[in-house]
């Protein structure tokens, strides 16, 4: 399951991540230039370019939708 959104702010990354440390399965964010980070690790989310839109990545929809519910 893959769901695109647009991070404006840090405080939508902390969401990110404080949601995805509850999840059981994996969760990754990617970004425009291919690069990807566990939805878990702070410093890996630190790491994406946000100034266009990411996708959000989960085996699990339920989760996926947790994470994105939590930005929105």
């Amino acid at each position: 399951m893959v769901k695109q959104i647009k991070i404006s702010n840090f405080t939508e990354v902390k969401n990110i991540m404080n949601a995805a440390t509850h999840c059981v399965d994996e969760i990754g964010v990617h970004d425009g230039k291919g690069s990807i980070a566990d939805a878990k690790s702070i410093l890996g989310l630190m790491s994406l370019d946000y100034t266009h839109p990411v996708m959000l990545v989960s085996e699990n929809e339920k989760e996926l939708q947790r994470v994105y519910e939590a930005i929105s």
